[in-house]
């Protein structure tokens, strides 16, 4: 289990290196690559997020575990 100094420091990597990454294509003028990178980056805290909160495994109708 991460602590807060070691969730702070993910929080604040993630956002440094993506946030760098957003900056450099927009100037860039390159949209997809940079709306590529907000998807990345929300993916990646979504997965922190879920790491803190999972969202329970449930059936579908035909048996098989969705997450």
């Amino acid at each position: 289990m991460m602590t807060c100094q070691q969730l702070a420091e993910e929080l604040k990597r993630i956002a440094t290196a993506q946030v760098s990454d957003i900056t450099r294509a927009v100037k860039e003028g390159q949209k997809s690559i940079a709306l590529n990178e907000v998807r990345d980056m929300a993916r990646r805290l979504e997965l922190l997020a879920d790491a803190f909160d999972p969202k329970p495994v449930t059936e579908d109708a035909d048996g098989a575990q969705a997450a």
